[in-house]
């Protein structure tokens, strides 16, 4: 259902390996989601997280047959069951990749539907090839936009164009999706795993601890003024410099090389 396999590199690779049915979530794969992402937060030979599927699919969505939403309508149906379900799965899920405190990478290796488009937009980079497709289906179904869509996408694309992605079902591929801003960068499609794969690299070459830092400043920057987002600089800033990845960088500025980060 979910590998999971940390490298040399220092980076956790996270596989949906389900491509029968285009890596639709089950409950079970889910919550191995957010087991692996809370693992690689207390792993610290973990400095950064990537995210694909197997097949020719990155993630179809939820798989309905699993979700609360199916037994609507039906007899005993409790209508909290479903925002229960949403806030321990799927939100869970989302929320625990937004606030990692290490650099994440998707590589969207074909569709992503609704949650799982969510599931790479959660991520920091997200790497898609010509043919990736990005669809949004919840209007069809008489459902409301969920994990976590109404707060990434319009910080994304801006208000009008994730309306119409919900509200009429508007998807987008390959380098459409790069330049209303859902992805980063689009690559050959032979070539995405290797790109994804270095990015990742790169990142967890990085000071894990500082690129965590500045991922939380700019996560929260739509949710706070000016003033409270300088305090949190500053705090932030001054954390950075308990961190031996900052003596190193200041030593390596100094002496003209490359620097060799530790993560710590």
């Amino acid at each position: 259902m979910i590998r999971v396999e940390t490298g040399d590199d220092h980076v956790c690779r996270v596989m949906l390996d389900r491509p029968e049915a285009k890596n639709a979530l089950t409950v079970e794969m889910r919550d191995q989601l957010v087991d692996a992402v809370r693992s690689a937060r207390a792993d610290t030979d973990v400095r950064a997280v990537l995210i694909t599927g197997t097949g020719d699919a990155f993630c179809a969505g939820m798989d309905l047959s699993a979700s609360t939403v199916a037994r609507a309508g039906g007899d005993g149906f409790d209508t909290r069951s479903t925002s229960e379900a949403l806030r321990v799965g799927v939100q869970a899920m989302i929320r625990e990749l937004w606030e990692l405190d290490k650099p994440t990478v998707a590589a969207v290796n074909g569709v992503a539907v609704g949650p799982g488009a969510h599931l790479a937009l959660a991520c920091d980079f997200v790497l898609v090839h010509h043919a990736t497709r990005f669809l949004w289906s919840f209007a069809r179904w008489g459902l409301v936009v969920d994990a976590g869509g109404a707060y990434l996408l319009p910080r994304l694309v801006g208000l009008p164009r994730a309306k119409a992605m919900v509200m009429l079902g508007e998807g987008c591929t390959g380098n459409d999706a790069v330049e209303l801003g859902l992805a980063y960068q689009c690559v050959d499609a032979q070539a995405l795993d290797a790109e994804a794969t270095a990015l990742a690299a790169r990142l967890a070459r990085g000071p894990t601890r500082a690129l965590g830092l500045s991922k939380q400043l700019l996560n929260g920057s739509f949710e706070t003024d000016l003033a409270h987002a300088l305090e949190l600089e500053g705090a932030y800033q001054a954390l950075a410099t308990t961190s031996a990845d900052l003596v190193e960088g200041m030593a390596a500025f100094k002496e003209r090389r490359d620097p060799n980060f530790t993560g710590r």
